[in-house]
């Protein structure tokens, strides 16, 4: 009897882990799925693809230098749960980031990864291009770094010049929009000075990554740290204060405004 009971739940239990590995996993990355469950995922409904971009650049000493990319890929993975209907592209990490002969911008320190505008332009293009033959149609960049926004508005208006109304491409302003100017407007809101947002790798960029990814910020290091510079590659920004708290405001409003702008460019199409 023992037997039988034993055999019976052994059989009850791989029934029941077969039964979970059957099921489609409940995720929006596109990176996830295989290729017959994006086919069903298209075919229900979810023709809207999300392409973040984001870039492999220093954000000073205290933030890892994955920053845009991880930060891009996270956000797009909530706006297209809020979305409902959209599925999220692989991360584009290789973006324009200066010169190496001789070495400009970002690329005087180790670590940054440049591409020329032209390479970057036709990789969204032909990223694009793909998810159309698939099925997607509408086709949306995240950019989450300011240096490339009109590249990406050059590629989109040459994509939709080609597709002629079959499908669309967009770049949504309020994405950047709200990650840059829209967001030191909410911290100015709540106390914080000019002098500590900053451009890039200040108070501003900071507590963003910290909402998402605190694992990337060197946080123990930073808070005891002389006040950085343009040498450390902070530019017009203090981070030492940076927090969760901060960050979150942000991400709040970059993921509402940026649902909210793609539903209104997608209504009518």
């Amino acid at each position: 009897m023992r037997f039988h009971v034993r055999h019976a739940l052994a059989a009850l239990a791989f029934a029941a882990a077969h039964a979970a590995v059957a099921q489609v996993p409940k995720t929006v990355q596109l990176e996830d799925l295989t290729w017959t469950e994006l086919r069903d995922e298209i075919r229900a409904g979810k023709t809207t693809i999300i392409i973040p971009i984001g870039g492999t650049e220093q954000s000073g000493p205290y933030v890892a230098l994955g920053k845009h990319n991880v930060r891009a890929k996270i956000l797009a993975e909530r706006i297209a749960q809020g979305l409902g209907n959209a599925i999220v592209a692989p991360v584009i990490a290789y973006v324009p980031e200066g010169s190496y002969a001789p070495t400009t911008s970002h690329m005087r320190f180790p670590g940054t990864i440049t591409v020329p505008d032209d390479v970057f332009e036709k990789t969204l293009e032909s990223a694009a291009n793909s998810f159309k033959v698939h099925g997607f149609t509408n086709i949306v960049f995240l950019g989450d770094h300011g240096g490339y926004q009109n590249d990406i508005r050059r590629a989109v208006a040459q994509l939709n010049k080609a597709w002629a109304g079959s499908a669309r491409a967009f770049v949504p302003a309020e994405y950047y929009g709200t990650s840059s100017d829209g967001y030191a407007q909410i911290l100015r809101q709540h106390g914080v000075t000019d002098a500590e947002i900053g451009t890039h790798a200040g108070l501003a960029d900071t507590s963003l990554l910290l909402a998402v990814a605190p694992q990337m910020v060197r946080l123990d290091k930073l808070r005891t740290a002389p006040k950085p510079g343009a040498a450390d590659g902070v530019y017009g920004g203090d981070p030492r204060r940076s927090s969760v708290e901060l960050g979150q405001l942000g991400i709040d409003a970059i993921v509402s405004r940026t649902i909210e702008a793609i539903k209104k460019e997608t209504a009518g199409h």
